[in-house]
């Protein structure tokens, strides 16, 4: 039986929380191996940052193939995919590890795009967009939260602690698939148009006199974006990966016993307070200056300067307050840098042209941060884990220094006015300054 009209966005934000689960039930799974393997440290930190290989092509590729092939068909192909990427992960073997999160990367990609379009168009038009976007976001918090305390849980009190939290991944993706069935499908007939030749709005693509309007990732190649927000892109998940993928193996010997539901604990903390923190990025966010940006940045190498101390104590305690700043970190850098690319990206001509948006092509870059635990497993034989971590913030304080030297510049066209002239700047008003930039919901 089809959803009700009014519910039928709740299967779709299921499919992105449970492809987030899948993408995340690493975390407590990590731990196990640790402990019941003679698997190295880093041969760990490379099984987790495999995901990245396959989750770029998977975000890079999600929106032209909900474009081509539709939503529906994209999300359900891709959960399908993710569910035998947790059977593989069942198998007891690294290159079965390997597999797996290479599959499920690709298959999380696709769906994070694929899906939360989905979920907006399925909201329907009487639901404002940003509702509809916290709800993707929601879900996405959500199922990166549930899939490392659920794994957590399952590998401490239950057999089978590598088999049955893959396999309960599975299932979810299965009765998701099934949820998802009779949804119908949302994709905008406009967009045949676009690659037939003509623009979004019905006109040709190539006006005469006019040459070829740049492409919809026009805004990745702006200057703001290579010096504002691409230096604080790695801290997004960066900060995300230290506090739950680094920090609690560091302190597991003063939890003997409960690693595995620690390591999920700390994640599902960690992500959580990213979620709540995610909002206060559109508070700060002013389209005058990169303040969010900074303040972000901020907040992480703060993170990762208690991250030195909790490692150098060996305290559970601060790992865990650690754990609370750099999520904050996480979710303010992760806000910040949507507000920018938004900005960028509404300057941008021809916005509806397929191919890879330039949302998808930042979220790329922020996944970056995916490779920490494996730079840091690889460095770790010539420095203490508390000297990495405060060498990371002292790069911090590089990047932060390039952002806070262009916060002010390279302002998108018609975000900022030109400077009054001397005989008019005594009559300007207060009233005329343009307003900041601040969605509705963050108001």
């Amino acid at each position: 039986m089809p959803p009700s009209r009014t519910a039928r966005w709740l299967p779709a934000a299921a499919a992105v929380a449970v492809a987030a689960w899948g993408a995340n039930q690493f975390t407590a799974l990590a731990t196990v191996y640790r402990a019941r393997t003679d698997w190295s440290a880093l041969s760990l930190s490379a099984m987790f940052s495999v995901y990245l290989v396959g989750l770029v092509p998977g975000l890079l590729l999600g929106g032209p193939a909900a474009d081509r092939y539709g939503r529906r068909r994209t999300v359900r192909g891709a959960l399908g995919l993710s569910a035998t990427a947790s059977v593989v992960l069942a198998l007891p073997d690294e290159p079965s590890v390997y597999a797996a999160r290479l599959a499920t990367g690709f298959a999380a990609g696709l769906v994070f795009l694929a899906g939360t379009a989905w979920l907006r168009e399925l909201s329907g038009p009487a639901v404002p967009p940003e509702r509809a976007a916290r709800r993707a976001m929601y879900a996405t918090g959500t199922g990166f939260a549930a899939g490392a305390l659920a794994s957590g849980v399952l590998a401490e009190w239950l057999p089978g602690p590598t088999v049955l939290p893959a396999l309960a991944h599975a299932l979810g993706c299965l009765l998701v698939l099934r949820a998802t069935r009779g949804l119908p499908e949302t994709k905008p007939e406009a967009r045949a148009g676009v690659r037939a030749g003509t623009s979004a709005a019905g006109g040709p693509e190539s006006a005469p006199g006019r040459g070829t309007p740049p492409h919809r990732t026009a805004a990745v190649r702006h200057p703001r974006f290579r010096y504002v927000v691409l230096p604080a892109s790695p801290a997004v998940l960066g900060a995300a990966t230290v506090a739950y993928v680094v920090l609690p193996p560091l302190v597991a010997d003063r939890v003997p016993g409960y690693a595995p539901l620690f390591s999920g604990l700390v994640a599902a903390l960690t992500l959580a307070t990213g979620v709540v923190a995610q909002p206060f990025a559109a508070r700060l966010d002013d389209a005058d200056s990169a303040r969010a940006t900074l303040t972000a940045m901020a907040t992480v190498i703060a993170g990762l300067l208690l991250g030195a101390v909790a490692a150098a104590r060996d305290s559970v305690g601060l790992v865990v307050a650690a754990a609370v700043v750099l999520g904050t970190g996480y979710g303010l850098t992760l806000g910040a840098g949507l507000h920018e690319v938004e900005r960028l990206t509404r300057h941008a001509p021809d916005p509806h042209a397929s191919g890879p948006t330039s949302a998808s092509l930042y979220q790329s870059t922020t996944s970056s941060g995916f490779l920490t635990p494996l730079l840091l497993a690889g460095t770790a034989g010539h420095a203490s884990y508390p000297a990495l971590l405060a060498g990371m913030a002292a790069v911090g304080l590089l990047c932060l220094a390039v952002t806070a030297a262009h916060s002010r510049r390279h302002l998108p066209a018609g975000e900022h006015p030109e400077p009054p002239t001397r005989e008019d700047a005594s009559v300007q008003s207060v009233a005329s300054t343009p307003p900041r930039s601040r969605p509705p919901w963050a108001e």
